[in-house]
């Protein structure tokens, strides 16, 4: 991309969204086109067709989804399908109509069958049954990517998509109902410890491992696939117009917890809660396809939690 070039950010106010943003600008790609829900609902498909028709974008980065964590997921099964499928269907087909040069698509790891092979490679996708407690979500982000493989292929499209690990980092949703593991976390421990609480509960045994990036590394992944990655034609592959994204290294659960705790400065103790469920063993992804072409994770897992625990005492929690 050009740095004058015309770049259309969705969800530029989201966790994803405001990363990329924030990387755009610091790179010096200043004429960014930003829309919030008010001057543009992205579920209204004429009021997106308008906006394609009227200001084309030559690049789009689609970072705009209804998300949340297992509460969420498990609440509004219907509205994370079909708000999803509606954002991705309206941006994908218009960006297609009015010819964008190239399209970034912000997938999810949680797009892989439950029992994967670790670490999960690219071609995994579609190869067993997925999470039943996040499986509406799932099977809207595999639309999406299989959409803009499919436009790729009758229409001579460049689209392209991003796979993110579990992401955490500024602008992150704190929200104990619907926040993912990482912020939620860390909201229990700074709670507690304001309190002046003796204990924290966590859930589960603390046994399953998983992998964090920080949102400054998926957006400048994201960044990179923009500039280096483009679809191949070749219809036997699997992954070949998406990317893994993540660190490549994982954790405990117990691990993770200690170095929130530890970062929070909390003292007390921490009491697991063995009836609650611990979810999948392990979700590693295998990072190797992107590392391949360049790119490498900067921000280590302990210095990325302490900032952003830092940002959020900034804001009007504390």
């Amino acid at each position: 991309m050009e740095k004058n070039s015309k770049i259309y950010v969705a969800g530029h106010r989201g966790l994803v969204g405001s990363a990329i943003v924030r990387k755009l600008l610091s790179d010096g790609y200043k004429n960014l086109v930003l829309k919030t829900h008010q001057e543009l609902d992205l579920l209204d498909q004429r009021a997106v067709a308008d906006f394609f028709a009227h200001e084309p974008p030559q690049y789009v980065f689609l970072a705009a989804a209804r998300v949340g964590g297992i509460v969420a997921n498990s609440t509004y099964h219907a509205q994370f399908i079909y708000e999803n499928l509606q954002i991705q269907n309206n941006i994908i087909h218009n960006a297609y109509l009015n010819k964008i040069k190239k399209l970034l698509f912000l997938g999810s790891s949680c797009i892989y069958p439950k029992a994967c092979s670790q670490p999960i490679k690219e071609e995994y996708l579609l190869t067993g049954p997925l999470e039943q407690t996040n499986e509406p979500y799932a099977i809207a982000k595999i639309a999406g990517l299989k959409m803009c493989q499919s436009y790729n292929r009758q229409y001579g499209t460049n689209f392209i998509a991003a796979m993110p690990t579990n992401l955490y980092g500024v602008n992150d949703n704190f929200d104990l109902k619907n926040s993912h593991v990482l912020p939620a976390l860390l909201r229990k421990f700074h709670d507690a410890k304001v309190s002046g609480l003796k204990e924290v509960e966590a859930w589960g045994t603390g046994k399953p491992r998983r992998e964090f990036l920080n949102v400054g590394d998926m957006a400048d992944g994201c960044l990179f696939l923009m500039n280096n990655f483009n679809p191949t034609q070749d219809q036997n592959e699997q992954g070949h117009i998406f990317v893994n994204l993540g660190t490549g290294t994982d954790l405990t659960i117990k691990e993770l917890v200690e170095l929130i705790k530890n970062a929070v400065g909390f003292e007390g103790e921490i009491i697991w809660d063995k009836t609650k469920p611990d979810g999948t063993s392990q979700k590693l992804l295998d990072v190797s396809k992107i590392m391949a072409m360049g790119w490498k994770p900067k921000i280590e897992l302990r210095a990325g939690v302490v900032a952003t625990y830092e940002w959020y005492k900034k804001q009007d929690h504390c």
